[in-house]
């Protein structure tokens, strides 16, 4: 437990708590000032005047607290007993709902701060017509929604933070803190710019909220249901500083972790940048309409505060008779009363649909949890026994480092891992044992790494073989997994080299030819060379800028660059396809096929190196994230300028994806046979569905492709990249130190 874990969870616990509170509080003071001191000596044509409890609003309270609670009950154990990928995909839906409904509300109490205090007292003058019973559901209704959206962000926010313990001693404590500054605005022994308060405290919680987004993202990626799971933005696991103070408080506020995806790195930009902004104007907006119209309802609102109390006082016994003589039936009489039943049955229920809900879940009883602790020193040096079976291990990081965790077998095969876990963090690892020796490996920044003492498994009768498990975030697949090394790679990349090296010939050929016709004025037959030197570079296989700027310099897009399409920086491939397809003449698109010409040749120069093929470590990463980049780039219509070749350029991709499928092979079916196959076949139905979408042996473009044509398209690509996600699983190689 640590404090940036207790910041932010305070942060939202004091000011959510503060939202709830001034609701009870402007609740509790309408009732008090609808019914004043002496109010049982009037009377009214419907007979006397009664004095209002507040009994009822703090019955309406405990039934929305009761509500938050079941609501927090259900969401830990309907997760908890779900499998580690179903897990993440409730848990990044959970979180993507949460960052809406505290963003909604953020800019919701932008607009209504002012008046919310005159609704408040406008539902109380009904509900007091009514009678008590009324005036405990309007408590429920306006607390309820602030403990629900409140319990939502503050699990999916604690979830985010790897650990329970902190995050709960700070949303407790900023809770705790908000009941009493309440307590005392509501006697008036403070005050305080609630407006000022909230508007402040936003934009921190929208920082907050980025995080929560990211790593809900992070986690639907994990779980399969958004793709780009391995474009990495940055890795800064291997730094020893991650375990610094200022870099925990940094990833404890803004849950930025160690290693992102693009995908999270652009929501979390892409959230604050737009965001804040919005929320700025807004209250430029507000400040503006008020400050329009002060002038003209200054004299009004003078009358009207004079009046308020006691125009909420008549208005509510002038419309006691009807109303109650309305309230005769149905709810309305069982809300006006009997607000004991009322209250019972708005605290009962929830508990009772909570405990159904959880009696109802799948039994979890087949599956033990185990806590491993990682030190700085020692790896899991608490774990000295272990059962056969599905074990659930909640692997707890005190090491102050970040790193990988892993669960070996006896012959070194990886049973289940953990590829990222961060400093002060928790997380869950799934595995199924069966009779052997097990022993925990950890790799921590930059430290050497350490190993648990082998433990024993004895399995009493039959019992399953060992099972490779989804965890967060973990790498997954059917069987306990070989460790890959680099030389076992080496072979089939030094394949892929040479592969790689006939497709570059061939496209230097083509964009020779595209010279020659520019020079020679021939725009058509350029159109045509560039689209084979096109697909020739596709079949290269330099998947999601693998080849670096080089690769960039081949075949980069404009986003991004100042000046777009016009600018000095924009070359290559898509530089030819845009003056092809937009009108530039032949003499201007000379130099850009000359220019390219010479990258290519660099690229051939240096295709070895480790800058482009020469690691093999990425190779099983190239089987999958080429495809990948083609549903990003080709099938999204991103990359194209005007050549319309997107299934063309797809259908190149996915040659070179069975080229590589091909070359691991052997060491694929050692780890999970019957994969290379099933991915075999997935790429050739892809093949089939894009090769439907030719007319007359005419390729067509995504805009002119039937609707049925592209859905099978994306059906194809889909179950293609799904079977192919577990290669670089299956062979990625384990870290050295």
């Amino acid at each position: 437990m640590t404090w940036p874990d207790i910041f932010p969870n305070l942060l939202i616990g004091l000011r959510e708590g503060l939202e709830a509170g001034l609701v009870v509080s402007i609740l509790l003071a309408a009732v008090r000032k609808a019914a004043p001191a002496g109010a049982d000596d009037h009377t009214h044509s419907d007979g006397p005047a009664r004095k209002i409890s507040a009994a009822p609003i703090w019955l309406g309270v405990l039934a929305a607290i009761m509500l938050s609670g079941s609501f927090a009950a259900v969401l830990t154990f309907s997760t908890d007993s779900l499998s580690s990928r179903a897990q993440q995909a409730a848990g990044g839906l959970l979180s993507v709902l949460a960052v809406g409904l505290v963003t909604a509300m953020i800019f919701w109490m932008r607009r209504t701060a002012a008046g919310l205090t005159a609704h408040l007292r406008g539902e109380v003058a009904r509900a007091t017509a009514i009678g008590a019973g009324a005036l405990t559901i309007t408590a429920f209704l306006a607390v309820g929604r602030e403990g629900l959206e409140t319990t939502l962000f503050l699990w999916t926010a604690a979830r985010a933070s790897g650990q329970t313990v902190g995050p709960l001693v700070g949303a407790a404590t900023g809770v705790a803190a908000a009941v009493v500054l309440c307590w005392l605005l509501y006697h008036r022994a403070v005050k305080l710019n609630v407006g000022a308060f909230f508007n402040r405290t936003a934009v921190a919680l929208i920082v907050i909220a980025a995080g929560v987004l990211a790593y809900g993202l992070g986690d639907l990626q994990d779980a399969g249901l958004l793709s780009g799971q391995r474009w990495i933005a940055f890795d800064l696991t291997a730094h020893a500083h991650l375990g610094s103070w200022w870099v925990a408080l940094i990833t404890g506020v803004t849950d930025l972790s160690p290693k992102m995806t693009v995908l999270q790195v652009v929501a979390w930009i892409a959230y604050v940048g737009v965001v804040i902004p919005a929320f700025a104007k807004a209250g430029r907006s507000f400040a503006s309409n008020t400050a329009s119209t002060a002038s003209t309802a200054s004299a009004a609102n003078t009358a009207s505060a004079a009046n308020t109390v006691a125009a909420l006082g008549s208005a509510a016994a002038g419309t006691a008779g009807r109303r109650r003589r309305a309230a005769n039936h149905g709810w309305e009489r069982l809300a006006g009363r009997r607000p004991w039943a009322v209250a019972g049955v708005l605290v009962v229920i929830p508990a009772l649909a909570a405990g159904a809900t959880i009696a109802a879940l799948p039994a979890s009883s087949a599956a033990s949890t185990t806590t491993v602790t990682i030190t700085r020193n020692a790896c899991a040096p608490d774990w000295s026994s272990a059962a056969a079976g599905t074990q659930t291990f909640t692997v707890d990081n005190e090491s102050g480092m970040p790193g990988e965790i892993n669960l070996d077998d006896s012959s070194g095969d990886i049973v289940a891992e953990i590829e990222t876990i961060g400093p002060a963090t928790s997380a869950p690892l799934t595995a199924t044992l069966s009779s052997g020796t097990y022993v925990w490996k950890c790799f921590m920044g930059s430290q050497p790494t350490t190993a648990s003492q082998p433990v024993q498994v004895t399995a009493t009768g039959t019992a399953p073989p060992p099972s490779r498990t989804a965890n967060s975030p973990v790498s997954s697949g059917p069987v306990a997994v070989k460790p890959v090394t680099v030389s076992d790679l080496a072979g089939p990349n030094k394949e892929y080299q040479a592969y790689a090296a006939g497709k570059l010939a061939a496209l230097t050929q083509a964009v020779t030819r595209i010279e020659a016709d520019l020079r020679g004025h021939n725009l058509a037959a350029a159109k045509a060379d560039w689209l084979a030197a096109q697909l020739d570079w596709e079949r290269v296989g330099a998947s999601y800028d693998s080849f670096g700027t080089l690769g960039l310099a081949v075949d980069g897009l404009p986003n991004g660059l100042v000046g777009g399409v016009n600018s000095k920086n924009f070359t290559g491939l898509h530089r030819l396809e845009y003056g092809l397809w937009h009108g530039q003449s032949a003499a201007t698109l000379v130099p850009v096929a000359v220019t390219l010409a010479s990258n290519i040749a660099i690229v051939r120069r240096n295709l070895t190196s480790a800058n482009l093929a020469g690691d093999p470590t990425n190779l099983p990463i190239r089987a999958h994230e080429i495809l990948e980049d083609a549903l990003r780039d080709h099938l999204s219509g991103i990359d194209d300028l005007g050549g319309g070749a997107a299934f063309e350029m797809t259908y190149a991709d996915t040659q070179v994806a069975g080229a590589v499928l091909g070359y691991l092979t052997p060491l694929l079916n050692a780890r999970q046979p019957g994969l290379p196959a099933i991915a075999a076949n997935e790429l050739s139905i892809l093949k089939q569905a894009l090769l439907a979408t030719r007319v007359n042996g005419q390729w067509e473009s995504l805009g002119t492709a039937s609707l049925t044509a592209r859905e099978h398209v994306d059906s194809a690509i889909d179950a293609a990249l799904e079977t192919l996600s577990a290669v670089p699983d299956l062979l990625e190689v384990p870290p050295k130190h």
